[in-house]
């Protein structure tokens, strides 16, 4: 514990500028006890109250300096001078995997508490978040949850080192297995990792901190944890400026009112301010109708005339606007032309598009910003980006790719749902792919990039030339010669006009003038179907009776770039290029070699 009896506050201590909470958002995969580990903080049951145990929205608690000390005993029993003036704790959906958590510069948390499983250990969603603080460069610890879980285990004492150290050597064991595994798992994703009672430079390493929130062992050392963590990393950054400012999280309705969910970062806000808030076009102006702060320890908000950075807070504007989750927001003093420039630096700086690419909407600036860091990471070019359902706007943008890169028509929505009226626009040749998890999201869209990469290939590949075998219906002869009329079931690849066929045998049969299902003419025919086919030239009775199969006919070239691509062909495409080199052989030995 070196660390927080070496530098204990100096900061906060020799300096008169006003400090505040620092921020700390709790994430994690679902169901790892994200909001279990705040409800024995704050010794509530939230979690019990969830629909089916998983956090719906985003909440707040406000934890002071005061409760801290008396929640958290071990802090005085080192005596470490505490001068922080506690923590806002942010509890995030798993899903959301707080990436809307924002601000101009990065995270719009100080510190975060990944929250992982100590049985399960890194799960996609726990990857998800780690990928996000290691963008946005965010210092957290680790809480390994559930260690009551661990078979055998039995709380021996309120120090969570000496009930470690006191249990029976098989349970021991196994913690000391879970613990490794997991260190190995975490040094994958390029972090060092070593339990906090074993660290004297957390600059160095990652903080794990075995805990449970059902029995509370490890839940003091996890904030006590977090108290050393914010006087090494956060200091000078605490510093409490005189100009309000915050970020938009939710937008709500109760009854027949709107209110605004937000945290305010910096500076003090009174129920008498006007605000501006962020848009993609002029900032909105608002003035305070009703202003409300989250109460410390608890989820329930209460009426306020001002609140100090940084804390929850909900506002009722005078009138309702159309604004949009993620935006930030400031208190306006007739500084419109500074608020422009300040927002454009936020909003349009972080959503950088491309001249070419797929189209991207989300349900908040944050998410946004973060799915486009990701789109960026996986070389993925974005075109079009916005908040909000997806809308005629964004198929119609989707459309003008598909004649330059059929790759590129599609519309992906994190968190989002698309308007009703897009599907009478025609959307047949345009993918929308909706997700609220944004790995999975990220996952479908690169699949389906590569599996219409190759089927556009794959077009560019047939239109050359085209592999085709067809099944001769000798049941079926609607016209016996010049031309002869059939029917051909196609067995696999795929059949044109203008096709030049050829027997078993390899002798050119005649080119496809025409083709027909259902009787009606159609261009291409593809495996599995019945149609009829018209020959020029050909007598079926004298050429075809008895002949069971038709293959296209190809060139030695156009057999050699198959073979090149035949990863873009099925199996059954490929047996039938092989029937046709077969055939061509036994003529030519060294056809297409």
């Amino acid at each position: 514990m070196k660390i927080f009896k070496d530098v204990v506050f100096k900061f906060y201590m020799t300096t008169k500028t006003q400090i505040r909470q620092p921020i700390v958002t709790v994430a994690g995969h679902v169901d790892h006890g994200k909001t279990s580990i705040l409800d024995m903080i704050r010794g509530s049951c939230v979690a019990q109250g969830e629909a089916g145990g998983i956090t719906q929205k985003i909440s707040f608690t406000l934890f002071p300096r005061e409760d801290i000390l008396e929640r958290c005993p071990i802090i005085k029993q080192k005596k470490l001078n505490l001068e922080i003036p506690g923590f806002l704790f942010i509890d995030t959906p798993g899903h959301a995997a707080f990436s809307n958590l924002r601000k101009r510069g990065g995270s719009l948390a100080d510190l975060a508490i990944l929250v992982i499983d100590i049985n399960e250990g890194i799960k996609p969603q726990t990857a998800e978040v780690i990928q996000i603080l290691k963008i946005n460069k965010t210092p957290f610890i680790i809480a390994l949850n559930k260690i009551d879980h661990i078979s055998g285990w039995r709380k021996q004492d309120e120090s969570l080192i000496k009930s470690i150290g006191m249990q029976a050597i098989n349970v021991k064991q196994q913690f000391d297995e879970k613990l490794m595994t997991l260190m190995g798992s975490l040094h994958s994703h390029g972090f060092e990792t070593s339990p906090f009672y074993e660290i004297d430079d957390f600059t160095k390493k990652v903080a794990l901190v075995p805990c449970s929130a059902r029995t509370g062992e490890g839940i003091p050392e996890l904030v006590m944890t977090l108290c050393g963590l914010s006087q090494k990393f956060l200091r000078g950054k605490l510093e409490l400026k005189e100009e309000a400012k915050g970020v938009i999280l939710e937008v709500k309705k109760e009854k027949t009112v709107n209110y605004l969910e937000a945290i305010l970062y910096d500076g003090k806000l009174t129920n008498k301010d006007e605000i501006a808030v962020g848009s993609f076009g002029e900032p909105i102006i608002g003035k305070i109708r009703f202003l409300e702060e989250i109460q410390p320890l608890s989820n329930k908000f209460k009426a306020v005339d001002e609140v100090s950075a940084a804390t929850g807070i909900k506002i009722q504007l005078s009138e309702s606007i159309d604004i949009l989750p993620g935006m930030p927001f400031q208190v306006f003093k007739n500084n419109k032309d500074e608020i422009i420039k300040e927002f454009k630096k936020q909003i349009r700086d972080n959503i950088q598009t491309d001249d070419e690419g797929i189209i991207a909407k989300a349900d908040s600036l944050g998410s946004l910003e973060a799915l486009l860091v990701l789109l960026k990471q996986e070389n993925i070019s974005v075109c079009r980006a916005g908040i909000g359902r997806i809308d005629k706007k964004d198929v119609i943008c989707a459309k003008t790719n598909l004649e330059k890169d059929a790759t590129k028509a599609v519309v992906i929505g994190f968190n989002v749902t698309h308007d009703d009226e897009i599907k009478e626009m025609g959307i047949e040749n345009i993918k929308i792919i909706e997700e609220e998890v944004v790995y999975k999201l990220i996952e479908k869209l690169k699949e389906y990039i590569e599996n219409k990469r190759k089927e556009v290939e794959k077009e560019k590949l047939m239109k050359l030339a085209t592999i085709c075998k067809l099944k001769i219906l000798g049941e079926h002869v609607f016209h016996n010669s010049n031309p002869a009329i059939f029917g051909v079931r196609v067995e696999a690849g795929k059949l044109r006009e203008r096709c030049t066929l050829i027997n078993e045998n390899g002798e050119e049969v005649s080119d496809v003038k025409r083709m027909q299902s259902d009787k009606k003419g159609i261009d291409e025919a593809t495996a599995g179907m019945e149609i009829a086919i018209s020959l020029p030239g050909t007598n079926f009775e004298r050429q075809l009776t008895g002949k069971d199969f038709l293959y296209s006919d190809i060139s030695p070239a156009q057999f050699r770039e198959f073979k090149k691509n035949k990863e873009l062909l099925s199996r059954e495409e490929i047996e039938v290029l092989q029937k046709i080199s077969q055939i061509k052989r036994a003529k030519e030995p060294t056809w297409g070699v």
